[in-house]
């Protein structure tokens, strides 16, 4: 049985939203097209690379 690798957990706070991917810590080679990923519900992944991000404890969404 294969095993399943996970992705990165990239988490943000409150000066990062609206959060996109590729993000700016991303190494230049793993750039895909950006997409920004709704973090409102907890965690997210991109669709491309499947990178995760979820907001940092006790960050809260304002005006969204």
């Amino acid at each position: 049985m294969s095993e399943v690798k996970q992705m990165p957990v990239v988490e943000i706070g409150g000066e990062d939203l609206p959060a996109y991917c590729p993000n700016p810590k991303m190494p230049l080679w793993s750039s895909h097209p950006r997409v920004y990923i709704d973090v409102s519900h907890g965690e997210a992944a991109c669709s491309y690379c499947g990178t995760r991000y979820r907001l940092k404890p006790g960050t809260v969404i304002k005006g969204h």
